[in-house]
């Protein structure tokens, strides 16, 4: 637990189910009403119209929780969706196997919930998952490292591969990412890139190229034996708001 917050004892629950931002010199109650003190001033609290107000310093609601249903099955969380006043922004999501977040643009309302596709963190690209698939062995290039453009293969390049997909080579390192599928040219087995963000490594005919689909835009869920979210309402929110429930389409994860 972090050393920069408050925590908070229910006898209803028998437990701590609340974490506070602030930190007090000294904290009471008395007359049904919570004092605190803060540089030698007295604060009384749940009198300010601010919610998340503590001490002149404005503060974000948030909430973690887990999805951990069937824990013995490694399953495939693909939504979120939650029953609310407002809409949160979902800012970290781990399994034991990936990382994601959404913000609350992402979430969409219907039928009286705010619903998104998960999505996935951009740099967290697992090469054991199904979005990694091989295309073949490179037959000629058009350019000069770094600046290669065009790739040629002697094989089909298939139905899966798009737009936006990330092109791999394997060096001594690991995979190392060459350029953004741009354009397909399947009839002529051809694949343009975009190489302006990667340092393009010197490959030649012969060599196995591979891709790896846009992890934010393909929306594949995410994968593990549990799912583990954190919510949060921006800094702006400063009125009361009810979350009522949070939930996920899960399903049974197929190798």
């Amino acid at each position: 637990m972090a050393d920069n917050m408050t925590v908070s004892y229910s006898d209803g629950v028998k437990g701590w189910p609340s974490r506070f931002s602030y930190i007090p010199e000294f904290l009471t109650g008395l007359n049904t009403y919570l004092y605190s003190f803060d540089g030698g001033n007295l604060y009384r609290h749940n009198t300010n119209p601010l919610r998340n107000n503590y001490y002149g310093v404005q503060e974000k609601s948030t909430i973690t929780g887990v999805f951990n249903d069937r824990p013995l099955e490694i399953k495939l969380f693909k939504t979120m969706s939650f029953e609310s006043d407002a809409a949160w922004s979902c800012i970290e999501l781990k399994t034991d196997l990936s990382s994601g977040s959404m913000l609350f643009s992402d979430f969409e309302q219907k039928e009286g919930e705010w619903f998104s596709y998960i999505r996935q963190n951009a740099q967290t690209e697992d090469f054991k998952l199904r979005s990694a698939n091989g295309i073949g062995d490179l037959t000629s290039t058009i350019g000069q490292a770094p600046n290669i453009e065009l790739l040629t293969f002697s094989n089909d390049l298939g139905n899966i591969i798009s737009g936006g997909d990330t092109l791999y080579f394997t060096t001594t390192q690991g995979p190392k990412p060459i350029g953004v599928v741009t354009a397909i040219d399947k009839a002529n087995k051809q694949i343009t890139m975009d190489y302006s963000a990667y340092s393009v490594p010197t490959i030649v005919a012969g060599d196995f190229i591979y891709y790896y689909k846009n992890i934010v835009a393909e929306s594949t869920g995410a994968r593990g034996y549990f799912l583990e979210f954190t919510l949060e309402l921006p800094v702006t929110a400063t009125q009361p708001v009810e979350l009522f429930s949070v939930g996920s389409s899960v399903m049974k994860s197929f190798p």
